[in-house]
């Protein structure tokens, strides 16, 4: 595993548009946070990114959960706080050596990118979609211009999700909750974001930070330090 990689991927909640809205301000988030810190980010599909840079899997590995917004949405008339979620799932780039896919086992689909990239990206079949046949999953990359290069990115998407799904049955047979936080574990509410109060609450720690704008600007060292301090 390399502890420099981390892929984020950012799932909408039940709420709609303001739930989209909110997963695509997480992913914004974390983005200016490694820009701040001097990593590189590349956008793999909508709501994916991978981020790369050292210790980057350490520090973001404690990111993963729900989180939890409350706050007038844009798109609100009557000013009444809603509350949406987005759950994030950060996973390591894991080696073709340690996760094996079988030709055998997956369904490719190509298809035109929606994305950035000029007239090339659109008009010709060079996003890449697979089928994991054994357990359902499915993950797509789009934003490289090359079909071979969206493939190869699409393979990368496909054993970290089968490594997060390993490693969390292993969690569970084990009942081993501690050894599961940070590795996608989807259900657990990590993070609230209170607009109204200014106050961010992570409630594994039992801690609260102000200044909420500067944080979803980026500046969120402190509460990355104090996580990985917790888990020290």
């Amino acid at each position: 595993m390399n502890s420099d990689i981390a892929i984020m991927e950012f799932r909408p909640g039940p709420g709609g548009e303001e739930a989209k809205i909110w997963a695509g301000d997480l992913m914004r988030m974390y983005t200016r946070y490694a820009n701040i810190l001097g990593w590189k980010v590349e956008q793999l599909d909508d709501f994916v990114i991978r981020v790369r840079g050292p210790e980057a899997f350490a520090k973001l590995q404690y990111e993963a959960g729900t989180h939890r917004v409350q706050r007038i949405p844009a798109t609100e008339r009557h000013g009444r706080i809603h509350t949406s979620t987005a759950t994030v799932a950060v996973l390591p780039e894991i080696p073709e050596t340690d996760v094996t896919v079988r030709p055998e086992d997956i369904e490719w689909e190509f298809f035109r990118s929606g994305g950035k990239g000029g007239q090339n990206v659109n008009k010709v079949s060079s996003a890449a979609r697979i089928r994991h046949k054994p357990t359902g999953i499915v993950v797509s990359a789009q934003t490289e211009r090359d079909q071979y290069q969206n493939r190869q990115v699409a393979l990368s998407l496909l054993r970290a999700k089968l490594w997060e799904q390993k490693e969390l049955e292993a969690a569970r047979i084990a009942g081993d909750a501690r050894s599961v936080i940070g590795r996608g574990m989807r259900a657990e509410k990590i993070r609230t974001y209170n607009f109204p109060q200014n106050r961010v609450t992570d409630h594994r720690i039992n801690k609260s930070w102000h200044n909420l704008e500067n944080i979803i600007e980026g500046k969120m060292q402190k509460i990355t330090e104090a996580l990985v301090q917790n888990q020290a």
